[in-house]
């Protein structure tokens, strides 16, 4: 399966930056062995609408164009269920072993995601009731990804 990380909004060079990378790295190479193809980053601008609901449901559109035919995702809201680490990992399992070719997890822009977008997606996650800046979003989402990996394998990265 393939899984990707898509964030509207683009992140600058400096140490979020490059926690995400580190992160998506380490994923992907953890998760080949237990059967994810790739673990990928892709970012995307921000809509220039002039309306918070025409942004939102413009960059819904490159979400959903980027995503693809057939792909599931799991949506990042403040108003999605706070999972565990070993609840979110067993999620990405389960949508692996259902035979999903590709997971999107998706981060809105700063307007957040389009509700009808927002509905579609197989699950909607939170990173708990505090409000976080996209970059930090991008950095808790891409560590969680790496983390389900090492549970999913075993690793023992994660202790409980």
């Amino acid at each position: 399966m393939r899984l990707i990380l898509l964030s509207i909004g683009r992140s600058r060079a400096g140490p979020e930056r490059d926690l995400v990378e580190r992160y998506i790295g380490r994923a992907a190479a953890a998760g080949r062995s237990i059967g994810f193809s790739s673990v990928e980053l892709r970012e995307f601008d921000e809509s220039r609408a002039q309306r918070p609901q025409d942004r939102k449901i413009e960059e819904a559109k490159t979400l959903r164009a980027a995503l693809g035919a057939g792909a599931t995702f799991i949506a990042c809201d403040e108003t999605g269920k706070n999972l565990s680490s070993n609840d979110f990992a067993a999620q990405l399992g389960n949508i692996r072993d259902a035979g999903i070719a590709t997971l999107g997890l998706v981060i809105g822009g700063p307007d957040g995601l389009d509700p009808a977008f927002r509905a579609e997606a197989r699950l909607a996650i939170a990173f708990g009731a505090m409000t976080w800046p996209h970059q930090l979003a991008r950095v808790l989402a891409a560590e969680q990804i790496y983390r389900a990996m090492t549970i999913l394998t075993g690793h023992p990265y994660h202790r409980i």
